[in-house]
Order: structure tokens, then sequence, then C-alpha cells
């Protein structure tokens, strides 16, 4: 099993940063990829960023590509996602989410990954 665990989040106004990060706990040697979703009021689960621990792969959303950046630290077993340039729009639950090894087509379906974190709350006010 393993345990992801959020931090980070909070409330910014648009234009502004905020970098939000993941620990996972427990069975590290089972995950390779580790990534991010969100959650916005009235729309559904959507894939944001996604990072394998193994290369370094990255994949992004279209919508964040040029304004969020994912990063791993291995030696913690952390994924962090540094966010730029924050608009209204953004605002959502963000969850991290971890499972073996996927693809870039792969690791952008939510049904591909077991384990998720509880979710932090980003809101970005106009």
């Amino acid at each position: 099993q393993v345990r992801l665990v959020e931090s980070g989040g909070g409330l910014v106004q648009a234009g502004d940063s905020l970098r939000i990060s993941c620990a996972a706990i427990g069975h590290i040697n089972s995950i390779d990829t580790m990534g991010w979703f969100r959650l916005a009021p009235g729309k559904e689960r959507d894939f944001v960023a996604a990072i394998t621990r193994s290369t370094g792969t990255i994949f992004y959303a279209d919508s964040v590509k040029d304004r969020f950046t994912i990063s791993r630290d291995n030696s913690e077993n952390a994924i962090a996602l540094q966010m730029t340039n924050l608009k209204p729009a953004d605002t959502a639950v963000y969850y991290c989410v971890a499972d073996q090894s996927l693809s870039g087509v792969t690791s952008r379906i939510r049904a591909n990954y077991d384990y998720w974190g509880l979710g932090t709350q980003v809101t970005v006010s106009a």
C-alpha cells in the first residue's frame, strides 16, 4: 500500500504563484508515475501533470503546460507542482496520484491510478 500526503495550497490572487507538494509513504517501489489531478466545482476530475520517478519523463495537460512545472525529489519520495500565473479557472481541489509506470496516454486517465491523496484546495480570486 502507498499513502499520498499533499501539502501546500491556499488562497491566492490571479497572477500569483503557488507550490503544492506530495509525499509518498509506504511501498514506494510499487509506484513509478506520480502526478496531479484537479476537481473544479461542477466539473470532472481532470488530469494536470505527471512525472515518472525512474526517468523523470513529464506529461502536462495543455491547459497548464506553459504555467505549471512538475518536479520530483526521489530522495524524499515526493513530487511538487509549481503553479505560476494562476487564474480563477485553476480553482480546484488538487489530488496527488500514483501508480506503476504509465505512458503519456495512460497517465491522463484517472481510472489508471490506484493511489490517491485526500486533496488540497487551491483557490484563485479574480
